[in-house]
């Protein structure tokens, strides 16, 4: 939100037409800002949309950041790889037993 500029002086008593209408022009600026950036906080829509978007765009870039990794060094992936596969028959050779 734009606050008031306490550096700003508002017109004197001997100011001119120049000044008075200069010094309103400002102020219509500044309540301007200031009822937008009041509009952006009440828009949770917008505010939801934005923070989606900004999510899938973290998800993609970490997505694209693993994918280099493992296709840059493949034989550290292998391995990898290899262990995951062997996790998963386990796990799927216990839960066929369990069942049979």
């Amino acid at each position: 939100m734009a606050a008031p500029n306490p550096n700003r002086p508002e017109p004197g008593p001997d100011a001119g037409i120049e000044d008075i209408e200069a010094d309103a022009e400002q102020t219509r600026k500044e309540l301007g800002e200031t009822v937008e950036a009041l509009a952006d906080k009440l828009d949770v829509k917008g505010r939801v949309k934005d923070k989606a978007s900004e999510t899938k765009e973290q998800v993609v870039e970490r997505a694209d950041a693993v994918r280099h990794t493992v296709t840059d060094n493949p034989k550290r992936t292998v391995p990898i790889a290899a262990v995951a596969l062997v996790g998963v028959l386990a796990v799927g050779i216990v839960i066929w037993r369990r069942r049979h």
